[in-house]
């Protein structure tokens, strides 16, 4: 796929403004970005891969930014993504709540080593509980409480309020570490028992049930207050040091708070997001496209004088 001549002048324009060969980094979110499913399995386009590895061989440092939590990066296409810069990957997780590397361990085997991490305060989960509480209470018992811990190694835990529905969850989650139902006291007592990094809560119920808790939120996200994925590559980008706006981010959803902190920010797709890049914004269709982009960034950078 040839590359519009316009986002040809853009990405030239942009290595005259920053110093992206010396200082940048690239920082891309991963599902619906710069991964795609394909018959049930997440991958990473043949075109981006390139496109990465050529950006790698520069010496450019790619972060990934991403809600998922490490383990499920590590067992989806965790190994994948190293191959392409066989080193340790940055990696922000979580919603920015958490940050460290992709490595490989004295077995060869992926693990998560970390950087930086922001749990949540016990005021925090309190007040999440609040609402939790306030639904139950209001007989709307069609809600899930997926939480994250900081050990990395405990990977993702879903609470349902339905005992009959564990069974339908187990196979919906198959991500999943465990799928606990238990009194509410048990679940505070769970949520309040270890550091925790993100919580998302998702109610499954109408609209019109909804109406009986005023305040619910069909899904909700909660991370320390002030932390999501553009904090969270703030601290990556020191510890790297990294600057952020000789850098690319690349995104496709509101979550992806990341991109107003950039040099060139990339939307991915079709969504008008409101984030625009410190210094160029450009848009393109899709995953396969951006795989052309990053290859044509490294082509330029290369060819850029010294």
């Amino acid at each position: 796929m040839a590359l519009r001549r316009q986002i040809h002048e853009e990405l030239k324009a942009f290595l005259a403004e920053a110093d992206f060969a010396r200082t940048g980094a690239l920082i891309t979110d991963l599902d619906g970005t710069a991964v795609h499913e394909f018959e049930g399995r997440v991958v990473i386009p043949d075109t981006v891969a390139r496109g990465l590895k050529r950006l790698n061989d520069l010496g450019r440092p790619i972060v990934l930014n991403t809600l998922r939590f490490p383990l499920n990066v590590i067992r989806t296409f965790g190994r994948e993504w190293y191959a392409i810069t066989n080193a340790p990957l940055p990696i922000v997780s979580l919603n920015g709540s958490v940050a460290g590397y992709l490595n490989k361990n004295a077995v060869d085997e992926i693990v998560f080593e970390e950087l930086e991490a922001f749990p949540l305060e016990q005021h925090e989960i309190d007040e999440l509980l609040i609402g939790v509480r306030g639904l139950l209470e209001n007989g709307v018992n069609e809600l899930l409480v997926f939480y994250y811990a900081r050990d990395w190694r405990v990977g993702e835990t879903i609470w349902t309020p339905v005992k009959e529905k564990v069974p339908h969850l187990r196979a919906k989650y198959a991500s999943a570490s465990s799928i606990e139902c238990a009194p509410f006291e048990d679940l505070r007592a769970a949520l309040l028992a270890r550091d925790l990094c993100m919580i998302f809560l998702l109610v499954e119920a109408s609209q019109d049930r909804l109406m009986a808790y005023q305040h619910a939120k069909r899904s909700n996200f909660v991370t320390r207050r002030g932390v999501d994925k553009l904090y969270g590559v703030r601290a990556v980008a020191k510890r790297l040091g990294v600057d952020l706006q000789a850098s690319v981010g690349c995104g496709d959803t509101a979550m992806d708070s990341f991109l107003s902190g950039v040099g060139l920010a990339v939307h991915v797709g079709s969504t008008d997001l409101e984030y625009k890049g410190l210094l160029r914004t450009v848009q393109i269709a899709g995953s396969h496209e951006l795989g052309e982009l990053l290859f044509r960034l490294a082509g330029l950078e290369s060819e850029a004088p010294q």
